[in-house]
C-alpha cells in the first residue's frame, strides 16, 4: 500500500478534510470503508497508536457510523485524550456527514 501523506498545517485538533477520501483511495461514503480504511483513515489523522484499536475491535465504516462517545470513550480501551479527539473530531463529522448525503 502506498504511504499517504496528509497537510497537517493550521488542523492543531487533529481534523481532516473528509472530502478528500477519494484521494486516499477509501470510498467516499464511510458506510463503504472495510476496517483496514478505517484503520488507515486514523493512521493518516494521526492516531497511530489508537488506530490499531480499531483493527482489534474489527470496526468498518458501518460499525463507526454507529458509535456513540461512549463506546468510543471506553469500548476502544483509549487514552481519554485521544479518544476524546477521535470523537469529537472525526466520528461524529462523519456521522453528520453520512446522514446528510444519504438523507
Amino acid at each position: 500500500l502506498p504511504m499517504l501523506t496528509v497537510d497537517m498545517e493550521n488542523k492543531e485538533n487533529g481534523s481532516l478534510d473528509v472530502k478528500n477520501s477519494v484521494e486516499n483511495g477509501r470510498p467516499p461514503d464511510p458506510a463503504d470503508w472495510a476496517v483496514v480504511d478505517v484503520v488507515n483513515y486514523f493512521r493518516t489523522a494521526g492516531f497511530e497508536e489508537q488506530a490499531n484499536a480499531f483493527q482489534e475491535q474489527e470496526i468498518d465504516g458501518k460499525s463507526l457510523l454507529l458509535m456513540t462517545r461512549n463506546d468510543v470513550l471506553t469500548g476502544l480501551s483509549l487514552k481519554l485524550g485521544p479518544a476524546l479527539k477521535i470523537y469529537e473530531y472525526h466520528v461524529k463529522p462523519l456521522q453528520t456527514q453520512h446522514l446528510k448525503n444519504n438523507s
